[in-house]
């Protein structure tokens, strides 16, 4: 596995990192098996993919107990990267950017993950109701504390980017990003880029369409919550689906798959550009792993940044 810095500072990485989402929630819960997701995530150390992407609100609470199993007796192996401020309620995901909340995440998360420390920590998103300063603030106090290494920001824009470096380092920064969703291309990531600050794109693979293993949006269960998404909507997946078939032209010129080529297409973007799919299979986890080994041509990367938009904006 390549590798490269998390940031100008950081660990070593693999180009290609894992998230851990989709073994615990909100995708088919019909595919989640914790013994199955186990062997990924151990498979994950032996392939080189050794950032581990979790969160508190998974599930929540039981994907971090999920992967504090997993890398049990190999903690030393793993960049382990978590999130809080996002919290369930009884009318769904919520907000708590709150410092004494953050500091009892943080706790929760270290025990839930078996670990004295976690790698990089991410506010998962900036709750308008309390000062992004303050926020950041506890977070920073807890790095100082030992409890954690690093800070990531999560689904910000450039202003709270900058706003959060004049209290702390930031180390990281999440965002939606692949050759579907582009807005963080915009101004986070060349900012990112710029800063030697480490970008992870979430959903890098489309949420799923560009692995080209979907046919029509009647492959996903009507529990998987991406059933209701724009995306997948019939009138959207026609067109959606070309640009998929043109990702397919890049990859047969190369032996490689849908998915591998939009993620190697990520790669071209920074050094220390580090996406993080998720899967709960060994089979797609090797040939996500593989995308590290693909160099794209210049013509490639032409063709890929010339797509054009698709229909159906995400839903956060």
């Amino acid at each position: 596995m390549r590798t490269t810095t998390l940031g100008t500072n950081g660990p070593s990485v693999g180009r290609i990192g894992l998230g851990t989402m989709g073994m615990s929630f909100g995708y088919d819960p019909h595919g989640w098996d914790d013994d199955a997701s186990t062997t990924v995530i151990r498979r994950a150390l032996d392939l080189g993919v050794n950032l581990i992407d979790t969160a508190d609100v998974y599930g929540p609470f039981t994907n971090e107990e999920l992967v504090g199993r997993a890398i049990k007796g190999r903690r030393d192996e793993v960049v382990l990267s978590t999130k809080g401020g996002l919290v369930v309620g009884e009318s769904g995901l919520g907000l708590d950017g709150r410092p004494e909340h953050l500091t009892a995440a943080v706790e929760a998360s270290l025990a839930r993950l078996g670990t004295d420390r976690i790698d990089l920590y991410f506010l998962h998103r900036v709750d308008p109701q309390v000062p992004l300063e303050d926020s950041w603030g506890a977070l920073a106090e807890l790095v100082a504390q030992g409890k954690i290494r690093a800070l990531g920001l999560s689904a910000v824009t450039l202003d709270q980017v900058r706003a959060a470096q004049k209290v702390h380092e930031v180390a990281a920064v999440e965002s939606e990003a692949s050759l579907f969703t582009r807005d963080a291309f915009d101004d986070v990531l060349p900012y990112t880029v710029e800063q030697g600050i480490a970008f992870l794109p979430f959903s890098p693979l489309g949420r799923g369409l560009l692995t080209g293993a979907f046919t029509n949006p009647a492959d996903l269960p009507r529990d998987d919550w991406r059933s209701t998404q724009p995306r997948f909507t019939e009138e959207a997946f026609a067109h959606n689906k070309s640009i998929v078939d043109a990702v397919r032209a890049v990859a047969d010129r190369h032996g490689a798959t849908p998915a591998q080529v939009a993620l190697a297409w990520l790669l071209t973007k920074g050094e220390h550009v580090v996406p993080i799919p998720g899967t709960k299979t060994e089979r797609y986890l090797v040939q996500n792993a593989g995308a590290a080994a693909l160099d794209l041509t210049t013509q490639d990367v032409a063709e890929l940044d010339a797509l054009p938009a698709p229909l159906g904006d995400p839903e956060a």
